[in-house]
């Protein structure tokens, strides 16, 4: 056989072994999990994801990189999971909004959330609860409901964080079991329509608890009445709805997991599973229930079951009251 002279030789020599490294370190490279947001920096499913991401990857046994695609109501985050590679390394941290609501909100959505998604675990139940200023002539839900139904000609006002948000359709439940009439204040976003409120310039607003309850333990929001089955445990006298005489005012604001349609079952499994020991772990534990969030760990199976039924349920008030997206 004919030899290659030295030098091309050696070339050659070089290339298949930067050829070989250049493949060893491609398989070298750590194994990461991306876990999207569908919100900015700093707000409320941001603050889960990172309470979760490092204990998460600790179950993994590899880094979880928190990443936020803010924007379109949550359509950009959940566009981008459905079309992501199903193994279980690009998942999907959503607040029932773009999940349950969307669909039924928008007559065209990029994503499918029971087609497209598959579910991988509940994380955190957010209880919805109305506050009012701190020098609000109300102390109770009940006496919020007394009052509205004696200014008929001036309702009072109930701010939200944008039309058919969790805000604003715990609004609706509360019009239709009261058998009230308040007047919708949309805003762009939770913290100018909290403003607002404190300034006097809105009578309430439905809430999530994390979210207010800095303002309720600071006294500059009183907070009058729970949006949920029982009491929450950081507003132990704060009665529910259903204890005041109006049952059926329920708007749990719940996190959740998802993953993109196709991802083996077994990576469904080991993700699950890991997300139940994170949720288990003290401090994370203690950080979530410190902000006012419940830690929910589910199976699949259950977080699908849950998915069905509030999406039945927030379509039923999205057309009964005629909602449509700004």
């Amino acid at each position: 056989m004919k030899q290659l002279p030295l030098t091309r030789r050696a070339c050659a020599l070089a290339l298949a072994a930067s050829a070989l490294a250049c493949s060893s370190m491609a398989l070298a490279q750590p194994k990461t999990t991306r876990l999207i947001v569908a919100f900015p920096p700093g707000g409320p499913v941001d603050f889960v994801a990172r309470t979760l991401s490092e204990q998460l990857g600790k179950e993994l046994g590899h880094q979880v990189i928190v990443e936020n695609k803010a924007g379109a109501n949550g359509a950009i985050a959940g566009e981008f999971v459905a079309h992501a590679t199903p193994d279980g390394n690009t998942l999907w941290l959503t607040s029932v909004g773009a999940v349950a609501i969307n669909p039924a909100l928008y007559d065209k959505l990029s994503y499918d959330p029971q087609r497209d998604l598959t579910p991988v675990s509940l994380v955190v139940n957010n209880v919805e609860v109305l506050v009012v200023g701190a020098n609000a002539p109300y102390s109770t839900g009940a006496e919020f409901v007394a009052a509205s139904r004696l200014q008929k000609d001036a309702p009072l006002t109930l701010a939200s964080s944008g039309t058919g948000s969790v805000p604003h359709l715990a609004m609706e439940l509360l019009n239709d079991a009261a058998k009230i009439k308040l007047l919708h204040v949309p805003y762009k976003g939770a913290a100018p329509a909290i403003t607002d409120v404190m300034a006097g310039h809105v009578n309430g607003f439905f809430g999530d608890i994390p979210g207010l309850i800095s303002f309720i333990k600071t006294g500059k929001l009183k907070a009058i009445g729970i949006a949920a089955p029982k009491r929450h445990p950081l507003l132990p006298n704060v009665k529910t709805f259903a204890e005041m005489g109006v049952p059926g005012v329920d708007s749990d604001n719940w996190y959740a997991l998802f993953a993109s349609k196709g991802t083996p079952a077994a990576d469904i499994d080991r993700v699950n599973q890991a997300v139940r020991r994170t949720l288990a772990t003290d401090s994370v534990m203690a950080r979530l229930q410190a902000s006012g969030a419940e830690p929910a760990p589910s199976t699949p199976a259950e977080l699908a079951t849950v998915l069905k039924n509030d999406s039945a349920k927030w379509a039923r008030v999205v057309r009964a009251n005629n909602i449509k997206p700004d």
